[in-house]
């Protein structure tokens, strides 16, 4: 378990304390390893796994432990995991007992068709009953805690968030993330704070609060407005890591942004082999080179790089004209 200390915890995951008021969110396709641990480092209070399909980790999916790991620098670590059965997703949960998590988390907030037509992610927020049935289940079943991560409901016409939150809560639930969207919105609109203060003075478990967050300030407002016990930070992330120290990305000098990407890019060398890192690098390059508003030509020839040397000397490249650019105040 990570400790601190002399430091006093800012909150508590039942009997596990947290240290820090941002964390990574859990996304699907990038909140693997590589990126977990770099964002860890760099001041996210605790490490939430892409979600794992319950069907995949009882039939023993040939990816599944790869996926699972984790450094130990990273805990506590989070597992997430979704499904539509209380009885399978028990039986999932048991299994990743093998894998040491301090946290099992329910996804009951992805809004993505493949997830929600069968009736999991942000479907189960129209099945209050049965989120009530999987909580008393698995907080009977495992000795670590169970949390769960929603959105304000399945459309305006019904927006339980409240109701679920309370669900959650009654039935052993130790913490409750909330992005203050509904699932028909998915990423489109705004997402909306009232909603989550509402459910932080209703619960007495700590709330997380997601959606929209792109700088620190914008943290700051988020936490002071709900009174959240701390914010999830998703896409914003890949864009500037550093908002997990309080810092915006105009702050980080060219020099630091290179020498964070050769880590995070051996890292994924190291995790998924030369050929599949260097392809799956690509987005992360996309976004964290963004801010300089590369040339269309330059950029692609960086993403179509079929080797990690000729990366390197084309990322050497550009950043040796980004340095050489003058300076405007």
């Amino acid at each position: 378990m990570t400790s601190n200390p002399g430091r006093q915890p800012d909150f508590f995951i039942r009997d596990i304390p947290i240290f820090g008021r941002s964390i990574l969110a859990p996304m699907d396709g990038v909140s693997d390893m590589p990126f977990r641990s770099l964002v860890r480092q760099l001041g996210s209070a605790a490490s939430y796994t892409e979600f794992i399909n319950a069907i995949d980790i009882v039939n023993g999916h040939p990816d599944l432990a790869r996926r699972l790991q984790y450094a130990e620098f990273e805990r506590p670590i989070v597992f997430q995991i979704f499904d539509d059965d209380p009885l399978r997703i028990v039986e999932a949960a048991r299994i990743l007992l093998a894998y040491q998590p301090d946290v099992i988390d329910v996804n009951l907030g992805c809004s993505a068709k493949c997830v929600t037509n069968r009736g999991a992610g942000a479907a189960l927020l129209r099945e209050p009953e049965k989120i009530g049935a999987i909580f008393r289940a698995l907080s009977h079943a495992l000795p670590v805690p169970v949390t769960g991560k929603i959105r304000l409901g399945w459309d305006e016409t019904s927006l339980n968030y409240l109701e679920v939150a309370r669900i959650i809560q009654d039935n052993g639930g130790s913490l409750v993330a909330v992005h203050g969207r509904t699932r028909v919105q998915g990423y489109t609109g705004s997402a909306r704070w009232e909603p989550i203060a509402e459910i932080k003075k209703a619960l007495q478990i700590p709330v997380i609060a997601n959606g929209d967050i792109t700088t620190a300030a914008e943290m700051k407002h988020v936490l002071q407005s709900t009174g959240a016990d701390a914010v999830m930070i998703g896409r914003a992330a890949l864009e500037n890591p550093w908002i997990f120290s309080g810092l915006e990305r105009d702050r980080i000098p060219p020099a630091v942004v290179q020498q964070t990407l050769l880590q995070h890019y051996g890292a994924m060398l190291d995790y998924y082999g030369p050929e599949r890192g260097n392809v799956l690098y690509r987005k992360y390059a996309k976004r964290l080179l963004q801010p300089y508003n590369p040339e269309r030509n330059e950029l692609l020839n960086l993403l179509t790089a079929t080797s990690s040397q000729d990366f390197q000397t084309l990322l050497s490249e550009f950043f040796n004209r980004i340095l050489a650019e003058p300076i405007l105040e």
